[in-house]
């Protein structure tokens, strides 16, 4: 709460704190010499594509992936990489040409609103650096990039907010996305069509010998481990009162009281174009104003150039004395309740200063913040447990040759896991770093306790082999009933695929069809205006009903086999259109809306194609670099 105004300012405000950030890092700033810059990658209109840029830009990319993009060809990536560096230089391009631009002060205010710059919901200029440092940029680089992230976005939206939907358009949309279809089908479903044929043992041998992969297990070790958990450490401890009752006090006495401060100003900013002495005088006609009756926070709206603060009333949030600057922290100490200060000068301007909020804090109870106290005490002390005992493990892990010393000097009780494979098993044995040192020449063929393997912040394990199965083929004994399971499926779908041939060629005859759906206890199934999105008929039946083409005279006749083996013979009489008329006011514009975003997706895509056609590029892709 306090320092509030860093939070919601971006006049005077946002200049320090933007100032505080660019000093952070011109006395941050480390120099790189190298021996000369690599060439480009690309160009696009005579503008260079550095390999730095190609770099940043994968690694963005990469993140967005996620997990699998560990599985991606890094060439893919680069190439997927550049063509999004060559879009964002062209439309760039066309922005400037067009004389679009953002202002320093937009982006200044960008950067202080960001949410990963603040800690507690204020922003941190200390946060903010580091942060962009780890970006790999300097606050120049970052706030252009910024500049032209709004570039884009501005053209992006003049594509998205031009377009209109004519009533013809709607209609044609409406008949096919309302569209509802009749068809009838019938399902024959795979059960127990051939229960009375037996399945030989010949024929068991002869899928075993086929299809022996099937049957086959992967290699397998179970382990003995030691666990290092700080759930674990965290249940030895227990604090004496007397140790949280000396915290609290050591607190209370540094806190020794504090007041703050709410307050809301009407800034006249001093620059090249308006002088001290005139922004004097208008602070003066509008505290004139104030004492006639008008009100303080529209006058802000009206006249204050700290455009953040006006849109509230003027308001700059808490302070605690030191927020502000000096002059506006000394009239606050004199100013009473909802007083109106005299015009103070700052370095950013003249100001009207207007006291809302004075409240003394006070220290809370000890009942009241003991717990949080005996639980950052608890969790220092653990902290520091567990690291001297990771320390131990990891010495004892590469000294000792088992782990009956570890158990022993450690207090660990030595555990045995379940076998599991290279893809893992449950809980910490899905590790990657545990499987993989499960795996490791060192654990597996020399017989050696594993170095420490960090599987949290909270856990540390060393493992060692207790045993380990070569993979194999199951013999045909322990997967027999499986294999006639598998024939006995086979043989039912194969039955229900014959039926199914049999009643498509003698549909058009209706009294075969109907004896032959009878015979096999079968019935046609009607449903009738069914809608893409229908609940209540198989998503795979609808599908198909929506694929078929619209009937000309009789229905059209087609097959499919759905996931669990029913084969399924579909009759399609009729195409419903959707109608306007049905649909609700809510529901027209909600489908209009999602034709104005197609129509300017589209246009942008198309204006960008034209934009890549027309440009200048060169490309050196990643294979012909090296």
């Amino acid at each position: 709460m306090l320092q509030g105004i860093r939070d919601n300012s971006q006049g005077w405000a946002a200049k320090v704190i933007i100032g505080v950030i660019v000093v952070v890092f011109v006395l941050g700033a480390v120099g790189v010499v190298g021996l000369g810059a690599p060439p480009p990658v690309g160009e696009v209109n005579g503008e260079e594509i550095t390999e730095t840029q190609l770099q940043n830009s994968s690694q963005q990319l990469l993140a967005s992936i996620g997990a699998a993009a560990s599985s991606l060809d890094q060439d893919l990536v680069e190439q997927i990489a550049l063509n999004q560096l060559i879009e964002e230089i062209v439309l760039r391009q066309s922005a400037e040409s067009a004389s679009m631009s953002i202002s320093d002060n937009r982006i200044d205010r960008l950067i202080v609103e960001t949410d990963r710059f603040k800690v507690g919901g204020v922003f941190d200029p200390n946060l903010a650096a580091r942060t962009i440092a780890l970006q790999g940029y300097t606050i120049p680089q970052y706030k252009e990039a910024l500049r032209q992230q709004f570039l884009l976005a501005q053209l992006d939206h003049a594509y998205s907010s031009s377009n209109f939907v004519i009533d013809i358009e709607l209609e044609r949309l409406v008949e096919l996305a309302e569209q509802t279809r009749d068809f009838r089908y019938v399902s024959i479903p795979m059960g127990t069509r051939t229960l009375g044929i037996a399945i030989n043992d010949a024929e068991i041998r002869a899928y075993y010998d086929e299809n022996q992969d099937q049957f086959r297990e992967d290699e397998t070790v179970s382990l003995s481990y030691v666990l290092l958990d700080k759930s674990v450490i965290s249940a030895e401890i227990e604090l004496e009162e007397v140790s949280i009752l000396e915290q609290y006090e050591a607190e209370r006495s540094s806190f020794e009281g504090s007041a703050e401060k709410r307050a809301s100003h009407i800034l006249f900013e001093v620059g090249a174009s308006f002088s001290e002495e005139q922004a004097m005088k208008a602070a003066i006609a509008a505290q004139g104003r104030i004492v006639g009756g008008e009100d303080f926070a529209l006058l802000a709206l009206e006249l204050s150039s700290d455009i953040v603060s006006a849109e509230e009333g003027g308001d700059i949030g808490y302070t605690n004395g030191t927020a502000f600057p000096e002059p506006i922290e000394e009239a606050l100490e004199v100013l009473q309740l909802e007083e109106i200060s005299d015009p103070i000068v700052s370095e950013f301007g003249v100001h009207l200063v207007k006291l809302t909020e004075d409240v003394e804090s006070a220290f809370q109870s000890f009942e009241e913040i003991s717990g949080r106290i005996e639980r950052e005490l608890k969790s220092a002390e653990v902290e520091l447990i567990y690291s001297e005992r990771l320390a131990d493990l990891s010495n004892l892990a590469f000294e000792t040759g088992d782990l009956i010393t570890i158990s022993e000097e450690l207090s660990l009780e030595i555990l045995q896991s379940e076998a599991f494979s290279r893809t893992g098993g449950s809980g910490v044995f899905s590790n990657p770093a545990l499987i993989a040192a499960a795996f490791s020449d060192d654990v597996l063929l020399e017989g050696n306790n594993s170095d420490v393997i960090e599987l949290s912040d909270a856990q540390s394990a060393v493992i060692r082999l207790r045993e380990f199965t070569e993979a194999m083929v199951l013999p045909l004994a322990e997967v027999q009933p499986e294999i006639a399971v598998i024939l006995r499926s086979n043989m039912e779908r194969n039955a229900v695929q014959e039926l199914g041939d049999e009643l498509l060629s003698t549909i058009g005859n209706g009294s075969i069809v109907e004896t032959l759906l009878v015979e096999n206890e079968l019935e046609w199934i009607n449903e009738e205006t069914v809608s893409r999105s229908s609940p209540a008929v198989n998503r795979q039946i609808v599908d198909q009903a929506f694929a078929m083409p619209k009937p000309e005279s009789r229905g059209g006749i087609e097959s499919l086999t759905l996931s669990n083996g029913t084969f399924v013979v579909i009759e399609l009489n009729q195409v419903n259109p959707g109608s306007m008329e049905i649909l609700a006011d809510d529901e027209r514009e909600s489908i209009t809306d999602s034709m104005l975003v197609d129509f300017g997706n589209n246009d942008f895509q198309a204006y960008l194609g034209n934009l890549k056609e027309s440009s200048d590029i060169k490309t050196q892709l990643a294979a012909d670099r090296f």
